[in-house]
């Protein structure tokens, strides 16, 4: 088995050098087959160990003897040991979530308050293929679509999983061979919670009656699902980008014309991408409310609105296909001086990277850049949001026009207005940023100084 949790940790790059590493470790077989593998890399690889435990408060002086055993263990291991006592239920009930949802918050907030401690790193938990079946059966029965059959992976964010695809069976024999002492959580004997009912009596019966190799045919379909949806998730990005008109912290709007023209799949895709990155979780979001978003996002059916679950809102206007929260804060008249170098704006979510270049110089030319002649730059350079009467020059024409003209020519909606930022001199508007550009700025032949402008949202 140790061999098996070095190759992941390599494998997937699960631990970079000196890293800090919390492990989560409840006493039971799993979490101390976990500790001591790591605890016998950790010369090899350089890491930093740690040991966290919580005591839920759900099973009085038992659940006191394991935070007991963990800490005594830990002890004699000499390595550093972190507990908590929390009130499980009670958060449950707080904060309308179940008891399971509920230990889940609670333990990845104090294994993360460690890392803040340290600095940062990881969290190690002991998930194994077993759990990995449960996982995947759990969610088949609720209806789950190809990303669900996944699974849990080697790594999430600050997760590492590097027992994954180690059987409770290995994890067992790995315990009695190196005699590690462990203590049993008897819940995990009670069908009490709906996981404890797929262990106990949904996989057994499988086994029994079906496949008594279910384990390792769902950890096949967890592969292979993963290898569908990276592929999937490769095109929703490629897509997402040329389909996406502006994005902000709060809201992304996409163009109509060019999301219509994709196929149901990919509809529903780049509506759960926007959902996530607008609300950083999918949780509680349903199929049935990414089909509403898709039925909603139809030709000919601007000025409607939907609401859906954390403040999401999904709304047309125009040619227009807008999701955005329902996060409305009063937008404040803004203007920053800007610097060659890098810019971070973190009051209106701005990210800026100004630089400046010889025209005989090969500087990198990327399209999420834009370019200006910075001799033709008149005094600071500047961003802030429009004001009345604002003009610009716009590529390609001769003439001005009106920014609020270009604004309703866009199809912009009015709330966004406000929030888009203007590049700008002490004489002109430069860039309406993610937009258009000033034609008396534009680089030509003439052109002795180039300045290069890197603009995201953060």
């Amino acid at each position: 088995m140790l061999k098996i949790v070095r190759d992941n940790i390599i494998r997937y790059n699960l631990i970079k050098r000196d890293e800090n590493i919390v492990v989560g470790v409840s006493g039971g077989p799993d979490s101390m087959a976990l500790l001591y593998s790591l605890l016998a890399l950790r010369n090899e690889l350089q890491f930093n160990l740690y040991v966290a435990h919580v005591n839920h408060g759900v099973r009085g002086d038992e659940a006191k003897a394991d935070q007991d055993f963990v800490r005594i263990k830990t002890k004699e291991l000499s390595l550093p040991y972190y507990t908590i006592d929390v009130d499980m239920d009670a958060y449950a009930k707080e904060k309308g979530i179940t008891s399971e949802e509920a230990g889940r918050e609670l333990r990845y907030g104090f294994f993360r308050s460690i890392l803040k401690d340290k600095g940062g790193g990881k969290i190690a938990v002991a998930h194994n293929k077993n759990d990995q079946a449960e996982t995947i059966l759990f969610r088949i029965m609720r209806g789950t679509g190809l990303d669900g059959l996944k699974g849990m992976d080697f790594i999430s964010g600050d997760i590492i999983r590097p027992l994954l695809n180690v059987s409770r069976d290995e994890i067992e024999r790995y315990i009695d061979e190196n005699d590690i002492d462990t203590v049993l959580d008897k819940t995990n004997l009670l069908p009490l919670y709906s996981r404890n009912k797929v262990r106990l009596e949904l996989i057994p019966y499988i086994q029994d009656n079906f496949n008594p190799n279910i384990i390792d045919t769902l950890w096949r379909l967890s592969r292979n699902s993963r290898i569908d949806s990276e592929y999937l998730e490769y095109l929703t990005e490629e897509k997402f980008k040329l389909i996406v008109k502006s994005k902000s912290k709060h809201s992304i709007i996409l163009d109509g014309r060019l999301f219509y023209k994709e196929n149901q799949c990919m509809k529903q895709r780049i509506i759960r991408k926007c959902i996530d990155e607008i609300s950083e979780s999918l949780q509680g979001i349903s199929e049935s409310h990414i089909t509403s978003l898709t039925e909603l996002f139809t030709p000919n059916n601007t000025g409607k609105q939907i609401n859906l679950p954390h403040d999401i809102v999904g709304r047309t206007n125009y040619d227009d296909l807008i999701i955005e929260r329902n996060f409305r804060e009063e937008i404040r008249d803004f203007e920053h001086v800007l610097e060659l170098g890098e810019n971070i704006f973190q009051d209106i979510g701005v990210y800026i990277n100004l630089s400046v270049y010889s025209n005989e110089n090969n500087w990198i030319k990327d399209k999420r850049y834009r370019v200006f002649d910075f001799d033709k730059v008149c005094g600071s350079l500047k961003i802030r949001n429009r004001k009345n009467g604002d003009k610009f020059t716009p590529f390609g024409m001769k003439g001005t026009k009106k920014v609020k003209d270009y604004f309703i020519d866009k199809k912009i909606p009015k709330e966004e207005r406000n929030r888009i930022p203007l590049l700008v001199d002490d004489k002109n508007i430069i860039w309406i940023m993610g937009y258009a550009t000033n034609d008396l700025y534009k680089v030509t032949n003439d052109t002795k100084r180039i300045l290069v402008v890197n603009y995201k949202i953060i």
